[in-house]
């Protein structure tokens, strides 16, 4: 799996809808969080859902997420969808065990066959810059997908 995921890791997929990932990752994760803000979608990943996927209401600014709880938080075309990033992502540090890392997947910013206009999306600089000036290191780039960035985020030495 590209994420490399652990049995003993916890997981926050941020954005988790109607839990396509979610459920996914439960399969080699210890413990699965499908954060949403939109409660109908997280009723849809609840249904069936494996033991170890757990369903958490966030705020619009706020993933409801505890301190040090989580070891990936995983973005799939959601990011550009948070109205103020540079707030939200110190939610995200506060909830990162040490070591834990951010992945984020979406799309390229320009005109695609899929996703939303080139106005809303951001590019993978700005996403980068972003996560650094939130105290986060470019880790890892995957080149794998056809309209997509895919990118590993680290929490910044010292």
């Amino acid at each position: 799996m590209a994420l490399g995921l652990r049995a003993t890791d916890v997981v926050a997929d941020i954005g988790a809808g109607t839990g396509y990932f979610a459920r996914r990752f439960a399969n080699h994760a210890g413990k699965v969080y499908a954060v949403d803000i939109d409660k109908d979608l997280l009723a849809i990943t609840q249904k069936n859902a494996p033991p170890n996927l757990a369903i958490v209401l966030a705020a619009p600014d706020d993933p409801g997420l505890a301190e040090q709880s989580v070891d990936l938080i995983f973005f799939c075309d959601v990011l550009h969808h948070i109205e103020n990033r540079a707030a939200y992502y110190p939610k995200l540090v506060r909830a990162l065990k040490p070591g834990g890392r951010v992945v984020v997947i979406d799309f390229y910013k320009k005109d695609l066959p899929v996703g939303p206009p080139p106005s809303m999306k951001l590019s993978d600089q700005e996403v980068i810059a972003e996560l650094r000036n939130a105290g986060f290191t470019l880790s890892k780039r995957l080149d794998i997908l056809p309209y997509q960035y895919f990118l590993f985020f680290e929490r910044a030495a010292g």
